[in-house]
């Protein structure tokens, strides 16, 4: 059986040796385990770095922003210039990158230094899940791209319920600073995951640059990551103040931040499950339900997250929410350009990421406008609408054009 794209083969791992296909797969997923510990972790300590610091909490969210600019810049740098890589040793190289940034966020002196540090950090992102797609898609097998992109993007969903509330608490228990170490060494052990269990074959060797570059030119692509990087802005609108919503508003103990982060987490991995089996059934189906879903949790949230009746469940909403549409743009990204699996992989992941900055940006406008800590959530509403309607007259646009032929 092979994976066929225009000009791109990928043949799909031997039927036997099921063990060995699961080992894959869990070393591809410990190391999105180790990159969504860290991305989510620094929205729950941003109270404790931005104190140490000494600068306000919107200033802060500058840290989170350049983590997000560090992928959307490395996502298509790096793929392009690994493109004729191995993407074993490309998976190696960017967990080891990944592992630096970290220890250089444990050495931050000022926000500024911090910065750089999470810059570095975020570079290896779009092409680890980019690099990590390709190798999970030869693993499961063709007509799967949906449910190999959920695998990889399951090891960050755990992260969000186990990883960030751990991370979190170590951080509000010995410091922040052990936080971005206690990461960089479980890194450690993705990193010999990797090495052991992925597979040594040619059918992972790169492709040619230009092959790669191809995919950018066409206009469906560029319209798919500006659906994506407006429409899930809203998780990071939201979850960038977790922390401080959880104690200034629902007035609850900083011991119940990592319950919220849990919460969020579950959501997510529960909501990147359902967006997996739906992605590969339904073109456009997770994109709607997914957005839509989560603009009337962001309205409730908005309006009674004082509650904690209202506040806890709405974590789980919005995450599971967003989730289940991030399988979908996978999708339709790679039917759009086929020939470029890792660049359309890496670009969804850069998407999130101006997702990332856009949301935690919206809600520190918000926020430090001074229309209260909530007010983040109608941030969210704001840019998640936005990139639904854009979806709807991309759609729009596509039947008027099918009907013109």
């Amino acid at each position: 059986m092979e994976i066929v794209s225009q000009t791109t083969t990928y043949t799909q791992a031997p039927a036997d040796g099921a063990r060995s296909r699961n080992l894959t797969l869990l070393a591809l997923a410990l190391g999105s385990f180790s990159i969504g510990t860290s991305e989510f972790a620094s929205m729950g300590i941003i109270q404790l770095f931005s104190e140490s610091l000494g600068v306000s909490i919107p200033q802060a969210t500058s840290a989170i922003a350049a983590y997000a600019f560090g992928v959307v810049i490395g996502a298509p740098l790096v793929t392009l210039v690994a493109a004729r890589l191995n993407r074993r040793t490309l998976l190696l190289f960017l967990i080891g990158l990944f592992i630096l940034g970290n220890v250089l966020s444990a050495m931050a002196s000022n926000l500024g230094f911090l910065m750089a540090a999470r810059f570095i950090s975020g570079l290896p992102q779009g092409a680890y899940f980019g690099a990590g797609a390709v190798v999970a898609s030869y693993i499961v097998g063709p007509g799967q791209a949906g449910k190999a992109f959920a695998i990889v993007m399951t090891g960050l969903t755990v992260a969000t319920i186990f990883g960030s509330p751990l991370a979190t608490f170590l951080g509000q228990t010995i410091g922040w600073r052990e936080t971005y170490l206690a990461v960089a060494a479980f890194s450690l052990l993705a990193f010999g995951a990797i090495f052991q269990w992925v597979p040594r074959t040619r059918a992972l060797d790169g492709v040619p640059v230009i092959q790669e570059v191809s995919a950018l030119r066409k206009p469906q692509v560029w319209g798919v990551m500006i659906v994506a990087a407006l429409g899930i802005a809203s998780i990071f609108a939201v979850y960038t103040f977790i922390a401080p919503l959880v104690t200034d508003v629902v007035k609850l103990s900083p011991e119940m931040i990592p319950v919220a982060l849990a919460l969020f987490g579950i959501g997510m991995t529960a909501g990147n499950i359902y967006g997996g089996k739906l992605a590969d059934l339904h073109p456009a189906r997770g994109i709607v339900l997914g957005f839509g879903a989560a603009l009337l949790i962001l309205a409730a949230l908005a309006i009674g997250g004082e509650n904690p009746g209202i506040f806890f469940p709405a974590m789980f909403g919005v995450g599971a929410a967003m989730m289940a549409a991030i399988p979908t743009i996978q999708v339709r990204l790679t039917r759009f350009a086929p020939e470029a699996p890792s660049l359309m992989g890496a670009m969804n992941l850069a998407s999130l990421n101006v997702a990332n900055a856009i949301g935690a940006w919206a809600g520190s406008v918000a926020v430090g406008a001074g229309y209260g800590l909530l007010s983040a959530a109608w941030a969210g509403f704001a840019v998640t609408l936005l990139g639904l309607l854009v979806f709807g007259l991309t759609l729009l646009q596509r039947q008027v054009r099918a009907k013109q032929r």
